[in-house]
């Protein structure tokens, strides 16, 4: 019996080049303002049209400032990246969420919200973290500039079929652990090229009893393990987030859908090429202490003391932590901290405002912390205020900005400032990456709320003993 990943795959290769990659079908491509120019230059250079643009949706979200939107952009080159997608999305008759929609944010939020990310599909986009498309039970992964232009011109690319891997996480989550600590703990346990090469299907209990938005997250971070993606089978949780949105089927197509999408899951006598398990007792809130994401530990836990990481030699574990201020052993519990980001493709939903919010409620922002709260779309920005989660955060002394990628990197003005220690829900860590010459450590909206209330790295779970 095939895996799903096989499955989804074959069902897509229009042909296979001999001793060479697959020709496969693309269902949807997503494109925004950095990854995109070459290829529509390519495009109009060799004269030709998008061969079936009604699959292709664009939409800023970069380099987009996440305040006074309604105002010219400032910086020279996010304004001519912006204005630049909206010139080619135009010309080129594809559909695009400029800033200040409603259906605008950031496009892997807005792909999943408006039903455009379907179980069964296949989907790609020249970023990375194209792979959080894979929790709708779909084949998402990133691709490069030349290949968008592929995919523009022929609805199709060409792939080397990656290999299958299976990680099972069994059992219940503890209290404050959420979908970004197994991850974190996924990462450090794998190493961030752990799964190079593979494709991975997540499962077991833990999978299973995941929110859409938890499962978002998961398969958002697939990639800093080195996957070339990684994806859930759909199951009555995904159905009953899909039904009703926009681009959903409806009626009896609704009906025909549902009963193809139960047919996508591995047999039960599905061979993978390797297989891993691990157990949600071992997994408590988890934070990053050097800059790749696999460099990580429980919250309680201390930076390991051997001075050395997996698969990488001592000089660059030490690297790592002179750039962040840290030492081997030690822990970083009451560490001080100066900004706060909720948000990015990976924790910017409103499941991620609800969590934060559940830490601050009845609490004040610390005085000397920054925060940053960013919702990944309009839509979620609407449903903050729908909740009355506005009020809760404000009344917090938080205030919330536009949707935006914002400080999970450096491509507009939401920077982390040289020397600043940063707690961001986003997904890297990597010198510079929020900033140059800033500081990351990687958390989830539970441990990043307790921070910024306490002004240091703070155990979740003991702000929630505090209120009982």
């Amino acid at each position: 019996m095939n895996t799903l990943f096989d499955k989804i795959w074959d069902q897509h290769v229009v042909q296979q080049v001999e001793d060479g990659p697959t020709q496969l079908y693309i269902d949807r491509l997503y494109c925004h303002e950095v990854t995109s120019p070459q290829a529509f230059d390519g495009m109009r250079a060799r004269g030709l049209k998008c061969f079936r643009p009604e699959k292709i949706y664009c939409m800023p979200d970069h380099n987009t400032p996440t305040h006074d939107q309604d105002k010219p952009i400032a910086d020279p080159v996010s304004k001519t990246q912006v204005d630049t997608l909206a010139r080619n999305a135009a010309e080129f008759g594809l559909t695009h969420y400029g800033m200040l929609s409603k259906d605008n944010g950031i496009i892997h939020v807005v792909g999943p919200e408006k039903g455009l990310s379907l179980p069964g599909m296949t989907i790609v986009c020249g970023d990375s973290h194209t792979s959080t498309h894979g929790a709708m039970g779909a084949v998402a992964f990133g691709i490069g500039t030349s290949e968008v232009e592929m995919v523009m011109a022929s609805q199709c690319i060409l792939q080397q079929k990656p290999k299958s891997m299976r990680i099972s996480i069994n059992g219940t989550l503890g209290k404050g652990v959420t979908a970004k600590d197994v991850a974190l703990y996924l990462m450090a346990k794998l190493t961030t090229s752990g799964a190079t090469g593979y494709f991975v299907e997540y499962a077991g209990d833990v999978v299973r009893n995941l929110s859409m938005e938890g499962r978002l997250t998961l398969c958002n971070l697939s990639i800093e393990m080195g996957a070339r993606g990684g994806f859930i089978a759909p199951d009555e949780t995904t159905f009953a987030y899909i039904k009703g949105r926009e681009f959903a089927p409806k009626g009896d197509d609704w009906d025909k859908a549902v009963a193809y999408w139960k047919t996508l899951k591995s047999g039960d006598d599905a061979v993978f090429d390797k297989e891993l398990s691990f157990d949600a007792a071992d997994i408590e809130p988890r934070i990053t202490y050097g800059t790749n994401p696999g460099m990580g530990i429980g919250i309680t836990e201390a930076i390991p003391a051997n001075g050395r990481m997996a698969n990488s030699p001592e000089q660059n574990f030490q690297k790592a932590l002179d750039y962040m201020g840290f030492k081997p052993g030690q822990k970083l519990l009451g560490t001080k901290v100066d900004y706060v980001f909720l948000g990015a493709c990976t924790n910017g939903r409103i499941e991620d405002f609800r969590a934060f919010a559940s830490i601050v409620k009845g609490r004040q922002k610390a005085d000397d912390v920054i925060a940053w709260l960013v919702p990944g779309s309009w839509a979620v920005d609407a449903q903050i205020r729908e909740e009355g989660l506005d009020k809760v955060l404000e009344a917090a002394g938080f205030a919330i900005r536009q949707p935006g990628c914002s400080a999970c990197l450096a491509m507009n003005d939401d920077k982390i400032p040289a020397g600043k220690l940063s707690v961001s829900t986003s997904n890297r860590n990597f010198e510079g990456r929020q900033g140059p010459g800033a500081c990351t450590i990687l958390a989830s909206p539970l441990v990043a709320a307790a921070a910024a209330v306490t002004g240091v790295i703070t155990d979740p779970r003991e702000i929630e003993k505090l209120r009982k």
